[in-house]
């Protein structure tokens, strides 16, 4: 079992930046993908960016390319993602999940950080 803990979220303005962070409970933490969502009230969770367990791969939905960037680090055990060029329609709340691998096998979920981004 891993347990995951969201944090870094809160409220900026367009153009700000943030970064979030994922935290997990064990170091099996390190062999799984970790994959962002986000979700905005009344819309679906929607895939965000994704790192592969070593860090060697990332992928990113369309709409953040170039502006996010995910990380990882296995010693600490946590995850990072890191948001620039925030814009208003980004504001939504940002799951991380443990899994196979990129945008598969979801094993496990943290709580989410809520973003808000004001313009």
């Amino acid at each position: 079992q891993v347990q995951l803990v969201e944090s870094g979220g809160g409220s900026v303005q367009a153009g700000g930046s943030l970064r979030l962070s994922c935290a997990a409970s064990t170091r099996t933490f390190s062999t799984y993908a970790t994959n962002w969502f986000r979700q905005a009230p009344g819309k679906e969770r929607d895939f965000v960016a994704a790192i592969s367990s070593s860090g060697s791969s990332t992928d990113y939905e369309g709409t953040v390319k170039g502006r996010f960037t995910v990380s990882r680090d296995n010693a600490r055990n946590t995850a990072y993602l890191q948001m620039n060029s925030l814009k208003p329609e980004d504001t939504a709340r940002y799951y991380c999940a443990a899994g196979l691998g990129i945008r598969y096998g979801y094993r496990f979920w943290g709580q989410g950080t809520q973003v808000t981004v004001s313009s």
